[in-house]
C-alpha cells in the first residue's frame, strides 16, 4: 500500500466539489487569521508577564489545523495540541475564552485548574491534551472503538508532530485503530523540527506516512500550507472512517516558523529554510488564492480584518476582568457531573 502524495489545491470548481462555497472559504481565512492573532497577543502577554508557564505558538500550522476542523463533522471529536490554536477556533471556542485559559482565569475551559496549552471543550467535541507528546493518540483511539461498540456514525481524530510520532504510544494507538479498522484519522504535523532534532535525523523514510502500511491503512502526504488540499484530504479521510473503511494517517508537511516554545530562539534552524518557507506563508498564501480565484475585494479583505481585531480587543479585555480561581474551589470538577455527562460528545 504505497503512500499518497496529494494534489495542490485547484479552482473554484474543486471548492464547490468538496462542498464549500464562497462564504466557506472567507470563514476559513477568518479563523486563519483569528488563530494567528490569539498567538500573537498571547506572545505579548507572555511577556508582560500575564501568562504563568510556558507558551507555545503554531505559526505555520495554521492552515493545517483549520483546513482538519473544517472537514470535521459537528459529532466528532479531536485531540488537538499545542500547535492547533485553528482547531479549537474552527469548532466553536470563543476566543475571550482562550484569552482567559491562557492567564489562569476562572472563565477559561479549565477554570484556572490546568496549563495554558492544556485546552480542551467538552462540549465541542475537543478533549485537552495530556501532553504534546502522542499521548492523545490513543485516548482518540478509545474514542473510536467506542463510536464502533456504539454504532455511532462519529470519527476520532488525532493529532501529534513528527517527533512525537516516534514514541510507542504513536505506534500502539495507529496498531489497534488498524487491526480493528476504527474510525480515526490520524494527523502527522510534520513540521521538520523534534523541538531542536531536524526531521532526517529522526526518521529514516522519506514520509512519515510511509507507516501507515505497516498499520494497514492508507497514508497521505499533504502541503501543510495549503488549507483546502488539507481540508479536502482530511474530509476524505473522516468520511472514510464514517463508512467503515477505516483509518488514514495523514502527514501535513509545513515547517515550524518559531521555536518550540517562547524560550527557544530556533537559532538551530538554517535562516535560509525560514526565508524560503515564510514565501509559502499559509495565510498570504490563502489570501491571494482567494483574490485569484474567489474574487476576494479590498474591502471585504479589510472587513475580515477589521473584524478580527476587534473581536480580539473585545475578547482580550472581557479575559482580564474575568476572575482568578477561587482556591477553595480547587476539587470541583474533578468528577464529571449528570449534567455534563450530558452532551452529545459523552452520551
Amino acid at each position: 500500500m504505497a503512500v499518497r502524495e496529494a494534489e495542490p489545491f485547484g479552482s473554484l470548481q474543486e471548492v464547490h466539489d468538496v462542498g464549500l462555497d464562497r462564504e466557506d472559504l472567507f470563514g476559513i481565512y477568518r479563523s486563519m487569521l483569528t488563530a494567528r492573532a490569539i498567538e500573537e497577543r498571547g506572545h505579548i502577554l507572555y511577556k508582560q508577564g500575564k501568562i504563568p508557564g510556558s507558551f507555545y505558538t503554531g505559526r505555520g500550522n495554521e492552515a493545517s489545523a483549520v483546513g482538519v476542523a473544517t472537514a470535521m463533522g459537528a459529532d466528532d471529536v479531536g485531540c488537538p495540541l499545542q500547535r492547533d490554536m485553528g482547531v479549537h477556533i474552527a469548532r466553536g471556542v470563543e476566543p475571550w475564552r482562550i484569552f482567559a485559559q491562557y492567564m489562569g482565569r476562572t472563565d477559561g475551559p479549565t477554570k484556572g485548574r490546568d496549563g495554558n496549552v492544556h485546552i480542551g471543550d467538552a462540549r465541542l467535541g475537543l478533549h485537552a491534551m495530556v501532553s504534546h507528546l502522542p499521548a492523545m493518540l490513543p485516548v482518540a483511539v478509545g474514542m473510536g472503538l467506542a463510536f464502533r461498540i456504539r454504532e455511532e456514525r462519529r470519527v476520532a481524530v488525532a493529532w501529534c508532530g513528527e517527533g512525537a510520532a516516534a514514541r510507542g504510544d504513536a505506534h500502539e494507538g495507529m496498531n489497534l485503530a488498524g487491526v480493528r479498522k476504527l474510525p480515526v484519522v490520524f494527523v502527522i504535523d510534520n513540521n521538520q523540527w523534534a523541538y531542536s532534532t531536524p526531521a532526517h535525523l529522526g526518521h529514516a523514510i522519506d514520509h512519515l506516512a510511509d507507516r501507515a502500511a505497516a498499520y494497514g491503512f492508507e497514508g497521505v502526504v499533504v502541503d501543510g500550507t495549503d488549507v483546502l488540499a488539507v481540508y479536502r484530504e482530511a474530509r476524505r479521510a473522516i468520511e472514510k472512517a464514517r463508512e467503515g473503511g477505516g483509518p488514514t494517517l495523514i502527514e501535513s508537511v509545513t515547517l515550524r516558523m518559531e521555536g518550540h516554545a517562547v524560550h527557544d530562539d530556533a537559532s538551530y534552524v538554517p535562516r535560509e529554510m525560514f526565508e524560503e518557507w515564510a514565501k509559502r506563508d499559509p495565510i498570504d498564501r490563502f489570501r491571494t488564492w482567494l483574490r485569484d480565484n474567489a474574487g476576494m475585494t479590498d474591502e471585504e479583505e479589510g472587513e475580515i480584518t477589521a473584524g478580527v481585531k476587534k473581536l480580539l480587543n473585545d475578547a482580550l479585555q472581557r479575559a482580564e476582568e474575568s476572575p482568578l480561581p477561587d482556591p477553595t474551589t480547587l476539587l470541583d470538577g474533578v468528577f464529571a457531573s449528570q449534567d455534563e455527562l450530558e452532551t452529545p460528545h459523552h452520551k
